[in-house]
């Protein structure tokens, strides 16, 4: 009976794992026989070129892959690269294409063919950049790296006509975010989003995007040594961002330099050196985009954010899927209760993780408008209201469940539209008091339209 059991609980440990055995030998014909293909995913932090991910080369044109043994079940996001994410995969015309997926368990072995690379030429067409985005140098030098780097610029559309001065908002992963000619995962679409909020009388920022450093990037963007991937040039890559780029940048555009009007944005290792960014300089930052958090490359995030604490006001911004990595959830919402305790209140946290989502410029991009509005709310309700109709006294505002409008008479209003930053109706209804609840609302700003006869009042608020 012992014997029966042993070999039960043996049988049943095999089924509890399984390994992959990845085989490549459909390549596009201009493919290199020596080329070196690389398997790029959330198991190796999406490393492009991570020698311990190389495959073996085993024929003229094929190469082959043996991952280590996973609990049947997990599932895996990847891509493959000729080692940078310069040469990632394409579709067949040059297209962006979704991240692979593999479900451990189904089967032992795949054959993923791969129709182009990104340095064919294809790139799905020119460039999508915007009008009011521009290049400020190909070659930025940064001192503290002893490195050079291509530095792009947002100017609201309004830039070239006022004498207006605009936050700023400094993004990484600069080649991602405005051009999908640049892009090497698709690309945010930041000038886009931007333009159409400014489109809806939203005022937007001037956005400085930095170039990732290619084979530097795992190292710019971490504060600290991973004993795996090493990295830990983190330090130096904010010191570049604080002492040499933002100094440049208020020299040449019209900005507002205080720390109010000053915030940080990225994605997965982008986003933990835009927490430790925001964390470390309180005095130069008060508001911290955070997508997809890259939190597990080092415990000491932790230790960090609690030693570090509460300094100053500042807002954070924390985002991800829940298709990504196994630990990216439970790890930002560990990291929302540190930040609790480290002292910033409800109102300074904002935590949201959407259904369905991965790890891709696809989440990020959908997610940018959302996150800007809430980041940049003072802002964004700072702003003059000329451009309104006859206004509307609305308070409180900013607000959380209910708004309300003075002495209006509620009883003589024929319709009341509420209007998202994107010109949506979200609410077309009739007052039976002079308040609206809201409570129901995403957080962001809106335009209230109330018509009494032949007038026409209008004012804006912004959701917390």
């Amino acid at each position: 009976m012992r014997s029966l059991l042993f070999t039960v609980l043996v049988l049943l440990s095999f089924t509890l794992n399984a390994q992959l055995t990845i085989i490549i030998d459909d390549v596009p014909d201009y493919t290199s026989a020596d080329a070196d293909i690389y398997f790029a995913g959330d198991l190796n932090s999406w490393n492009p070129g991570d020698p311990a991910y190389k495959l073996e080369k085993t024929g003229e044109k094929s190469w082959r892959l043996n991952l280590p043994e996973m609990d049947h079940g997990k599932v895996i996001l990847f891509k493959f690269t000729r080692g940078s994410w310069e040469t990632v995969e394409k579709g067949s015309s040059g297209e962006e294409i979704d991240n692979r997926r593999f479900t451990f368990g189904n089967g032992d072995t795949i054959r993923p063919a791969i129709l182009n690379w990104a340095d064919n030429g294809g790139g799905g067409g020119g460039s999508t950049a915007a009008d009011n985005v521009s290049i400020i140098d190909d070659s930025f030098y940064m001192p503290q790296l002893d490195r050079n780097r291509r530095i792009w610029i947002y100017l609201p559309p309004d830039y070239e006509n006022t004498e207006k001065k605009y936050p700023v908002l400094y993004m990484h992963d600069g080649q991602n975010l405005f051009d999908a000619q640049t892009s090497f995962l698709g690309e945010w679409e930041v000038d886009e989003t931007l333009n159409e909020l400014f489109s809806t009388s939203t005022a937007v920022p001037i956005v400085v995007g930095i170039d990732n450093g290619g084979g530097y990037r795992m190292d710019e963007y971490t504060p600290w040594v991973n004993t795996q991937y090493e990295g830990g040039d983190g330090g130096l890559y904010i010191d570049f961002l604080m002492e040499t780029l933002k100094p440049f940048i208020e020299a040449n555009y019209r900005t507002l330099p205080d720390r109010t009007n000053t915030a940080i944005m990225g994605s997965s290792l982008g986003g933990l050196i835009s927490h430790y960014g925001a964390l470390e300089f309180q005095d130069i930052f008060s508001m911290v985009g955070i997508f997809s958090p890259s939190y597990w490359w080092s415990d000491s995030i932790w230790d960090f954010t609690s030693t570090t604490g509460k300094q100053q006001e500042m807002r954070f911004y924390q985002m991800c899927g829940d298709q990504e990595s196994e630990s990216t959830v439970p790890d930002m919402q560990l990291m929302d209760t540190y930040l609790q305790d480290a002292g910033f209140t409800e109102s300074e946290r904002s935590f949201k993780v959407v259904a369905g989502g991965e790890h891709n410029e696809q989440l990020w991009r959908n997610e940018f408008a959302e996150a800007y509005l809430w980041l940049f709310s003072d802002y964004i309700s700072s702003i003059p209201e000329n451009q309104l109709g006859n206004q509307l006294i609305i308070s409180p505002n900013p607000a959380v469940n209910y708004i309300s409008f003075g002495d209006f008479v509620a009883s003589q209003t024929d319709s009341v539209l509420v209007v998202d930053a994107r010109g949506s109706v979200v609410v077309n209804t009739k007052l039976k008091d002079n308040s609206l609840d809201v409570s129901q609302l995403k957080s962001g700003v809106y335009l209230v339209q109330i018509k009494q006869k032949d007038i026409v009042y209008e004012g804006k608020f912004v959701k917390e």
